[in-house]
């Protein structure tokens, strides 16, 4: 999704104009199992900023791109959990006096969040099988 706030002096065809040519040289990626999904958002001026430029946006995306950072954050834990380093002020808490379950099973739900991104790039996510991934 993407949301552009438009400036005064700015067709709104330019901005349909340069979005479909976007789609047809394919600059974008879409996940294969959803339609495009391009959003515009089109004011006078943005109501929180004063600004000079033509166009001003603001862009919150949630994409597969995640995969590649949460993935690089297991692999340093992991680095860390093996180590065992900057453990011990967390063994002096009762909750980790025993064992470190807590760490383990938070390292599993972001593995499992890696797992359904990663699903997501694929045609039959659709039919993802969450039992299956596990």
């Amino acid at each position: 999704i993407l949301n552009i706030i438009q400036g005064n002096d700015v067709e709104p065809t330019q901005i349909h104009t340069a979005l479909q040519r976007m789609r047809e040289r394919q600059s974008i990626r879409f996940i294969p199992w959803g339609p495009a999904s391009i959003q515009v958002a089109l004011a006078r001026k943005s109501p929180f900023l004063a600004s000079t430029n033509k166009v001003s946006g603001f862009m919150l995306a949630n994409h597969t791109s995640m995969a590649e950072l949460f993935d690089r954050l297991l692999g340093q834990y992991d680095k860390i959990r093996r180590r065992n380093a900057f453990l011990d002020n967390y063994r002096r808490e009762p909750m980790f006096k025993d064992n470190l379950d807590e760490f383990d099973s938070a390292r599993e739900t972001v593995q499992c969040l890696v797992d359904e991104y990663r699903a997501c790039e694929r045609k039959d996510y659709v039919d993802y099988d969450y039992a299956r991934s596990e």
